[in-house]
């Protein structure tokens, strides 16, 4: 029975490693084996001749025949960690440390390959798999002994203040997990905050449970104690002070948790391989970032790069074949300035690749596209909207593939969405009144090297809004025109331009003014003023409204402008009589020698305006004697001669006044005078006396004449001179002349009568004292002052004019000083060619006397 038993276990057994061959097969693994860590160099492992079963094969006496013998690892492999004998035992060459070999959280082992050879043929090639089994030989580590934070009095419950945690570099996860626990004493307000974070790491916090009052206790101490999770476990203590005072609060903070970075095996070691950057909302010196490998990082990487702890950039130490490694671990702390300091850690993946670079591929998708590469935007959009969507695709690796994209531009910004996507926004408002179309680069790099780029060129035109206000030329408009013309006479044109388009440009115009007067006018869509009726200068001379005009777009605009409206006047209005006031006056004179010459003042008036209003005085009968004068300006009557006893009498005078309008208008009146004559004065005329003042008189009829013949050859002289220059002066001067004599009668206007006399009336007549005849020759003066002004006005008008280029050395200028100081009159112009005259009537807006001293000249004429 103890046989039969033997033979079976035998044949399970070998059934059992036949199997476990087979398995070890199928996983490319002909023997597995444990060892613990820390053991001592040549510590046994196994036995590969028993394990393998090779001997079972092999005669017994052929044993001695097999040899094993470990194949040479890669250069690149540091020194052995096993070692093979002969006969096929496993050992150990030295002490093995499972945080050097291997990284947190993954299986550690290595792979023997063992050459079987029988005498000197070969046999097979074992591949032997040893796993490296971590001891739990390192304690959690703080990176402080002790640490110092604050809280402040005003916290409330709840507050909490970050601690750093505790790292055990053992590689197994049971060995390197660390719980935490807080040691304080009794009723002090605290409690430790444990949340698990990646990587097999912890954020840690004490948490205020009650408010605290620094005037009773201002500094506690407590204990963190670390404890891994290992069969032993083994601890670290942390010791804290609390200070209730403000404290940094907040951590450092990377863009992303994890960097993939892929760089060639060529990449400089000046070049920085990424630049990492972890903001701290914090400020001053807890703000300030500083930048260090984590503890998680191995030895051996470490060796391979270095950091710089201000800037967060991360270099090459040296060349690193591609070959060998593809991909690398960096666990990156940020740590700020604070007090404690507090710090967030992330991931950063280097791989090592080499691939052709390519530029990126630059797609657009717009919002509103009109054609190829042309996109439409309102001009009302707003800043900030969307305009288009950028995908750039770069099919390449690390650096190759890292796309920037940029546009310069004031209008336009693009933001980048992340994973070589961006967006098209406005970034300023936009006009179209001032620009239509603009013309965008877009440029996208990569970060190869060399570095490739890729531009794309497209234009957005943008639409029109109405948004534009229609504007006038100018704020008032100012027009004249004239009275008794038919309706539908023009008056002026007003313009208004609106930039927009459509609708948005096309303008209605209205007159709007006080609802309680009716304006004669109306204006066409064009802007065209025009009358309605005819125009009665006397009735009203100004008008004064406003122009409504407005665009037809949605919602619509518009504008208003002042409209002055002044009627020039015609001569409709004959001249009145303000005295006499009846037809016909009595009036009763008393002659003595002590009187004066002047009698009275004859006065008229007239409703027209300007030249039309210029009144001349006449005697047109009952003046038999010729004792009587009157002044044809100033209207003053006196006595033309010496009085005589004999003149004594009635004189029944018709007095006429006109205007110097075209027609002439005139009026009539007639002045019954009763002169009586003083017994002190001359006696009565005798022959002889008539003959002499007759003498007299014909003697200044003679000195008349010779002047007219005089002026009469020396016009005939200059006539003739004319001629000869220009060829084409006619006899249309003469209908100038009477105009030019305005500045010889306007001098008879100063004279003043000489004599003082007394005038006793009867009922309906005066009595006129010497003061009174001084208040007379005033108002006479100052009547004559207002129809005409200095007589060199008009040799200054004229020099201005050809000084100017306003007339040529050929016209004639003929001014009046009018309203507020501006002149008024008529100018004629000679066409050199055809010789032909014009002559132009202005008004009181026509002229206009400058800062400079010279008249310039405003477009308001009629031709005549």
């Amino acid at each position: 029975m103890m046989s039969v038993v033997q033979v079976s276990s035998r044949e399970m057994l070998a059934e059992t490693c036949i199997i476990m061959l087979l398995l070890q097969r199928c996983f490319s693994v002909d023997l597995t084996y444990h060892v613990e860590e820390e053991k001592n160099s040549g510590t046994y492992i196994g036995n590969i001749a028993a394990d393998s079963l090779l001997m079972d094969s092999v005669a017994l006496q052929d044993h001695g025949q097999i040899t094993f013998n470990q194949l040479q690892q890669r250069q690149s492999e540091r020194a052995q960690l096993f070692n093979v004998s002969k006969t096929g035992k496993l050992y150990t060459t030295e002490k093995i440390d499972a945080e050097v070999l291997c990284t947190y959280n993954t299986e550690c082992f290595r792979i023997i390959k063992v050459a079987v050879h029988r005498a000197d043929s070969f046999m097979q090639i074992l591949k032997i798999k040893v796993y490296i089994e971590d001891v739990n030989d390192n304690y959690p580590v703080f990176p402080k002994e002790s640490i110092s934070i604050e809280f402040s009095e005003e916290h409330s419950k709840g507050v909490k203040r970050s601690l750093p945690n505790a790292i055990d570099r053992d590689v197994s996860f049971r060995n390197s997990q660390v719980s935490y626990v807080l040691e304080k004493n009794l009723n002090e307000p605290f409690t430790l905050s444990v949340t698990k974070r990646g990587f097999g790491t912890s954020e840690l916090g004490i948490v205020l449970e009650e408010s605290l009052d620094r005037e009773i206790k201002d500094t506690y101490m407590l204990q963190v104690i670390a404890k891994d999770g290992g069969v032993s476990p083994r601890q670290g203590v942390l010791k804290v002070q609390i200070s209730v005072i403000d404290v940094n609060d907040n951590p450092p903070v990377f863009s992303d948790k994890v960097y993939n970075v892929s760089i060639k095996n060529t990449h400089r070691t000046s070049v920085p391989i990424i630049i990492l950057s972890a903001k701290d909302l914090d400020y001053g010196k807890n703000s300030q970032v500083s930048y260090h490998f984590s503890s998680k990082t191995s030895e051996g990487t470490k060796k391979q790069f270095r950091l710089d702890e201000n800037s967060g950039e991360v270099f090459l130490r040296g060349k690193v074949s591609s070959n060998r490694i593809s991909s690398l671990k960096l666990y990156i702390d940020a740590t700020d300035g604070g007090n404690p300091p507090l710090s967030s850690i992330a991931l950063v993946l280097v791989n090592i690749v080499s691939q052709q670079n390519n530029a990126p591929t630059i797609e657009i998708n717009f919002v509103s596209r009109l054609k190829e590469n042309v996109a439409a935007i309102s001009e009302g959009i707003k800043v900030g909207s969307f305009i288009a969507y950028v995908n750039v695709i770069d099919n390449d690796i690390g650096l190759n593939g890292e796309v920037d994209c940029e546009i310069t531009h004031e209008k336009f910004q693009l933001l980048n969405l992340g994973s070589n996507e961006y967006k098209i926004i406005m970034k300023k408002q936009v006009d179209r009144e001032v620009k239509e179309f603009y013309d965008i680069q877009l440029i996208c790099q990569d970060k190869g090297s060399p570095s490739l780029k890729t531009v794309r060129k497209f234009s957005i035109q943008v639409m029109d809004v109405n948004d534009v206000q229609p504007q006038f030329t100018k704020d008032t408009f100012k027009f004249l025109t004239y009275e008794n013309e038919k309706p539908s006479f023009p008056v002026g044109f007003i313009n208004a331009t609106d930039p927009d388009l459509g609708d948005g440009g096309r303008l209605t115009y209205y007159l709007t003014g006080n609802r309680k007067k009716i304006f004669p006018f109306e204006i066409t869509n064009n802007g065209f003023i025009s009358t309605i009726q005819s125009l009665d200068r006397e009735q009203q001379d100004i008008y004064e409204f406003k122009v409504f005009v407005k665009d037809n777009g949605s919602p619509s605009l518009n504008n208003t402008a002042n409209v002055i409206v002044e009627v020039m006047d015609e001569n409709d209005n004959a001249p009145y009589f303000t005295f006499p006031s009846v037809n016909p006056f009595n009036l009763d004179v008393h002659y003595h020698p002590q009187s004066k010459n002047d009698i009275t003042v004859i006065r008229a008036s007239d409703r027209d305006r300007h030249v039309n209003s210029f009144l001349k005085y006449e005697i047109v009968g009952g003046n038999n004697k010729h004792l009587f004068t009157v002044n044809p300006y100033a209207g003053v009557l006196s006595f033309s001669r010496t009085v005589y006893q004999n003149d004594a009498g009635s004189y029944n005078l018709l007095l006429v006044v006109k205007d110097s309008g075209s027609p002439v208008l005139s009026a009539t009146t007639t002045l019954s005078l009763t002169l009586t004559v003083s017994n002190k004065t001359a006696k009565i005329q005798t022959t002889v006396q008539l003959q002499s003042e007759d003498m007299i008189d014909i003697n200044w009829v003679i000195v008349i004449a010779v002047i007219a013949v005089l002026l009469a050859v020396a016009v005939a002289v200059f006539v003739t001179m004319c001629i000869v220059k220009c060829n084409n002066i006619n006899s249309h001067n003469q209908n100038i002349n009477p105009k030019l004599h305005i500045k010889k009668e306007k001098r008879l206007l100063i004279s003043r009568a000489s004599t003082p006399g007394t005038i006793s009336s009867n009922p309906g007549t005066i009595t006129r004292t010497p003061e009174g005849e001084r208040s007379r020759n005033i108002q006479a003066t100052e009547v004559g002052n207002q129809l005409y002004p200095g007589s060199e006005l008009q040799n200054e008008w004229r020099s201005s004019c050809i000084a100017r280029g306003l007339l040529p050395s050929s016209q004639a200028c003929n001014l009046t000083s009018g309203k507020g100081g501006v002149e008024e009159g008529t100018f004629m112009t000679l066409d050199q060619n055809s010789g032909l005259e014009t002559s132009y009537k202005n008004n009181r807006h026509g002229w206009i006397k400058g800062e400079n001293g010279l008249y310039e000249e405003i477009p308001a004429f009629k031709r005549m």
